[in-house]
């Protein structure tokens, strides 16, 4: 099955601190081990808040907030993983997402690139890439199906981003009540089972995973862990076939 893990942000990252030569080197250790084990599909880290914007549909409206900000309402129900020449593009396609979909929360978060580590020097024609996160609501975290004119209106929009070569990945989550939070803190590991009440951390990356069951995802977490420090990590079932 595939599974994602998405980790919430620290104060460090909150503040824009670059992951040091040992978290670098560790996660590119994890990584190519999970490839190895072929339990690694995708995954990325976002920028601080800072750097992000939030959107609020209601009937038709939208609402705007840019970033720095809190967390408020951070379970995800979907997400889309795009490819644009800026922010004002990406607002652009989450508006008509939302058109699509109706009364939603957004997130458009940049994706963290290697010049961003300052791995390497920012090419000239940088992509910007980044991901736009469909907040759950009722409706979702009940695990209900969207309206058939969402639905054939979603497709109509995916069929004209991957024409346009703005949508690299898109996915819809499970409802929480199948997953599982893990919280470490000071080597200590808690596994809370959904459903989640709430979950106001922002997401800070992601991790998508083929295994077995979402239990089976606690090792790669744990090591996860090890690498990164004290973490927060909803993991859920993805929706398959659908």
């Amino acid at each position: 099955m595939r599974v994602i893990s998405m980790h919430k942000v620290t104060p460090d990252m909150e503040a824009g601190k670059l992951a040091g030569p040992d978290v670098i080197q560790g996660m590119g250790k994890l990584m190519g081990e999970m490839r190895r084990n072929d339990a690694f599909i995708d995954g990325a880290g976002l920028l601080p808040s800072a750097t992000r914007v939030r959107l609020r549909f209601v009937q038709g409206k939208r609402t705007t907030q840019k970033g720095p900000y809190a967390g408020a309402h951070e379970l995800v129900a979907a997400f889309l993983m795009l490819k644009v020449r800026d922010m004002d593009e990406a607002i652009g396609w989450a508006t008509r997402y939302a058109a699509a979909v109706g009364d939603v929360e957004l997130e458009i978060g940049p994706v963290t690139e290697p010049w961003d580590l300052g791995i390497m020097p920012k090419p000239a024609d940088a992509p910007f890439r980044c991901l736009l996160l469909h907040k759950a609501d009722a409706d979702s975290e009940a695990g209900k199906p969207l309206r058939a004119a969402a639905i054939t209106a979603l497709a109509k929009l995916t069929e004209e981003m991957r024409a346009a070569g703005v949508l690299l990945a898109g996915e819809r989550l499970q409802p929480s009540r199948a997953g599982v939070r893990i919280k470490v803190a000071d080597k200590k590991t808690t596994v809370i089972d959904g459903p989640f009440a709430e979950s106001k951390e922002l997401i800070a990356g992601f991790i998508i995973m083929n295994v077995p069951s979402v239990a089976a995802t606690q090792p790669w977490t744990a090591r996860f862990a090890d690498v990164i420090g004290d973490v927060e990590m909803d993991v859920l079932p993805l929706h398959d076939g659908d």
